[in-house]
């Protein structure tokens, strides 16, 4: 399936017209970002899709990270093949009622690696925006690979109607330095930064119950202070999260009273407002 995606492109104005047409059909699109790779931006992109679902909104995953895409692990699908209707479009996979598009179910084999240029690139992803039968949506969250390269600046080329983007750091200075750097980004490409997430912000002890800062706490606050943009919260490390991103289950559906859990609902109450808020 990888190859059809490199081989079968339509022509330029009916995939143009056929991508329209999909995105149409989805109120809201938001792109998750991070400045560097490793601060959770995946784990958190998933779980937001659920807290929408959780909140009673019908939700989609859509991941471009071509290279290394995640969502599969995350969300339990490796090795889930997608169905291809008679039109030749393709129906994206269903996992607790969130239709997902990862670059993980074209791969024959998880170990097999992606090697495309930009072009290439950008070819599939806008065959994932006007190919994919998407149907009516409230929220498609957008999965982008770490940095501001080709992805998140083709998606953004493609949906110039996208709500805006929501970056995902970590507590420590380089990270943090990072996020600045995305937040820069958004705002020179004319995306609307909906806030700062600040992922892994204390650990929370299983045992006792005791909040520990392994990697500080507070520094996603202060960037967003200073940049004068939304801070939506923090997200703690807790044993949750790891039993289940292991089983391929996002911790929003499996741990529903986890304290992170609650906090990612809370961040979609957030962005509904910000969303439902006219713009000055």
């Amino acid at each position: 399936m990888v190859e059809s995606i490199k081989t079968t492109i339509p022509k330029q104005g009916e995939e143009d017209k056929k991508l329209r047409e999909r995105m149409g059909k989805i109120k809201h699109k938001i792109l998750v970002i991070s400045g560097k790779g490793g601060v959770g931006k995946s784990t958190v992109a998933a779980n937001l899709a659920y807290a929408f679902a959780a909140d009673g909104d019908s939700a989609g995953i859509l991941d471009i990270d071509i290279h290394g895409p995640s969502q599969g692990r995350i969300n339990g699908i490796e090795g889930i093949q997608m169905s291809v209707n008679p039109d030749n479009s393709i129906n994206p996979i269903e996992k607790d009622g969130i239709k997902i598009i990862t670059m993980a179910s074209l791969l024959q084999d998880t170990d097999q690696p992606v090697i495309w240029r930009g072009p290439l690139k950008m070819k599939a992803i806008k065959q994932f925006l006007s190919d994919i039968n998407w149907g009516e949506l409230d929220y498609l969250v957008i999965d982008s690979p770490p940095g501001t390269g080709d992805e998140p600046l083709s998606v953004v080329q493609l949906l110039p109607e996208m709500d805006g983007s929501i970056i995902v750091t970590q507590p420590q200075d380089l990270s943090l330095l990072d996020a600045r750097k995305t937040v820069k980004f958004s705002q020179t490409i004319g995306l609307k930064v909906l806030g700062i997430i600040e992922n892994m912000s204390g650990f929370i002890c299983p045992h006792c119950g005791k909040r520990t800062d392994i990697f500080k706490s507070g520094g996603g606050e202060k960037a967003a202070q200073e940049m004068k943009i939304p801070f939506l919260g923090r997200i703690p490390i807790e044993t949750a999260i790891m039993e289940s991103g292991e089983l391929g289950k996002p911790f929003v559906k499996m741990f529903p009273e986890s304290e992170s859990a609650k906090t990612v609902k809370g961040f979609v109450k957030s962005i509904k407002q910000a969303l439902d808020k006219p713009s000055a």
